[in-house]
């Protein structure tokens, strides 16, 4: 289970993503101003509070400062790879799905389910292991989006692009030594977009399992975009192709 720990971290949570939260622990006799606001906002959102002692909170918390107060939070509720498919928007004439190859920072994470979100894509799709997964920070950097666009959660990837395949998806991976570049394909048909992490890229075994590669030009003296940047620039090329 994912813990905040501190006053400012829970206190976001509180405001912006109550339901994310299972439990309050705070320390016996933790008073002061912010700690009552959380509390205050706790009971409106009936979020159970529990006076707890400071070993406990310290077990919890080992070489962290809480401050006297910690939130358990929920586990996301991931969804099927076949929820994710049937997600499609309503103004879109095909599927768009995003998967993430060992992508582990949260806020990259979140920053992709936000742009995902907003550029009307079915869903992403993230590996079990090795990558990042839903939580109070990802909620954070989506801005509120992971609420609205479904994320499932797969062991292996590679039969999951299989599976897509199956289903009629074409299968893009980003890659900066592709020598097609993003304005290129026509995109037609269902789209499944692979990125991969900043440092590595696309593992070999997924690129070989990927229809086309494609590439971002650039033309600055860095070779590489963050790759949530990089994320947002496939997708809105996508979508700008469909809508002409």
């Amino acid at each position: 289970m994912q813990m905040i720990y501190g006053i400012n971290p829970l206190l976001e949570v509180v405001l912006s993503h109550p339901a994310m939260l299972e439990k309050i622990l705070v320390a016996e006799g933790r008073g002061g101003e912010a700690v009552r606001k959380i509390l205050k906002l706790a009971a409106d959102h009936r979020i159970p509070v529990e006076c707890s002692g400071r070993d406990r909170l310290e077990k919890l918390a080992p070489r962290r400062v809480h401050q006297g107060i910690v939130g358990l939070c929920r586990e996301h509720a991931y969804a099927t790879v076949d929820e994710v498919i049937a997600h499609r928007h309503e103004k879109s004439r095909y599927d768009l799905v995003v998967l993430l190859d060992s992508v582990t920072d949260p806020q990259n994470l979140g920053s992709i389910i936000r742009t995902a979100h907003c550029c009307g894509a079915n869903g992403l799709i993230i590996p079990e292991n090795r990558a990042a997964s839903v939580t109070a920070s990802v909620a954070k950097a989506s801005a509120g989006a992971f609420q609205y666009l479904p994320v499932a959660m797969v062991v292996n990837l590679v039969r999951t692009i299989e599976y897509l395949k199956e289903r009629e998806f074409w299968i893009y991976g980003a890659d900066a030594e592709a020598e097609s570049d993003i304005r290129t394909p026509d995109y037609e048909g269902h789209i499944a977009l692979v990125m991969g992490s900043e440092g590595r890229g696309i593992r070999p075994l997924i690129r070989k399992n990927c229809d086309f590669l494609i590439s971002i030009p650039m033309r600055g003296r860095v070779a590489s975009l963050n790759v949530s940047v990089a994320a947002g620039v496939i997708l809105f090329e996508i979508l700008r192709k469909w809508r002409n």
